[in-house]
């Protein structure tokens, strides 16, 4: 397959969920691709599982000197990137989430890698990316940013208050990185995609939030999914790779949602 053959790819969070079935997909269709994970043992075996020209690189998404790094280092690499998923993020740092007990350092923690690792990878990817002199000046730049963002997003989410406000941040920031670009003439587009109930590793914490009985409220969950199963990660990594392709060459600035149909409820 050679849906994206050739290009050069980032994933943020790569080792694992989400992230490292992106990674997959993307080496699948042809992406020269970079796990740029912050723990070392995932990162790693993730890329290695990979195979080909497939490298690990640690990374930590709040930190202005891991961009830097993480993108000289896939410049010597590779060139410069054509595409850039920014996956990592994290749900929680304790175990509730509601307004009267979220304590300032939870927010802080969820909004320095939610909100603040999104925007350095935005701006130092648009960067890389126009490396060359960019579209606007005649060279050869361009690309695709995707966005994880969250169906918590588009509704109140009253048990993980940091976590809505963080991915609701990212919703508005992926619209207005598209539209700057754009305007530019940058040849890059920038789009967020919402997960509802995944099957990973953060989906099962999600079912942890508040203590309770974790069985009846994936039920109750279940139950508000008109497809009537949660997604896999793949059903996110497919998406993801549709948005990073030629095949969605007019796409900026959109909001790409793979939750089975709660939100049209």
């Amino acid at each position: 397959m050679s849906r994206v053959v050739g290009k050069v790819a980032i994933v943020t969070g790569g080792g694992t969920g989400i992230g490292r079935a992106t990674a997959t997909r993307l080496a699948e269709e042809g992406a020269i691709v970079t796990i740029a994970e912050f723990n070392s043992d995932s990162g790693q075996a993730a890329a290695a599982a990979l195979g080909g020209q497939a490298q690990f690189i640690q990374h930590d998404v709040r930190e202005e000197a891991s961009w830097q790094n993480l993108f000289a280092t896939v410049a010597d690499s590779h060139g410069r990137p054509d595409i850039l998923v920014n996956n990592a993020g994290i749900l929680a740092t304790k175990d509730n989430q509601s307004l009267a007990l979220t304590e300032m350092a939870q927010w802080r923690a969820i909004q320095a890698v939610n909100v603040e690792g999104v925007f350095l990878g935005c701006k130092y990817g648009v960067a890389a990316m126009c490396a060359g002199g960019g579209r606007a000046k005649g060279g050869d730049g361009g690309g695709a940013i995707v966005n994880l963002s969250s169906l918590a997003a588009m509704l109140g989410t009253p048990y993980t208050i940091a976590y809505g406000a963080s991915k609701g941040a990212v919703r508005q920031m992926t619209k207005s990185v598209a539209i700057d670009c754009a305007r530019k003439g940058l040849g890059i587009r920038c789009n967020s995609v919402h997960p509802g109930m995944i099957q990973t590793d953060m989906g099962d914490q999600v079912l942890g939030l508040g203590g309770g009985d974790r069985e009846k409220r994936f039920a109750s969950r279940m139950r508000l999914i008109p497809m009537g199963e949660p997604g896999q990660a793949v059903d996110v990594a497919n998406c993801i790779l549709f948005l990073a392709s030629d095949e969605a060459r007019h796409i900026t600035g959109a909001e790409l949602v793979v939750d089975g149909g709660i939100n049209s409820i």
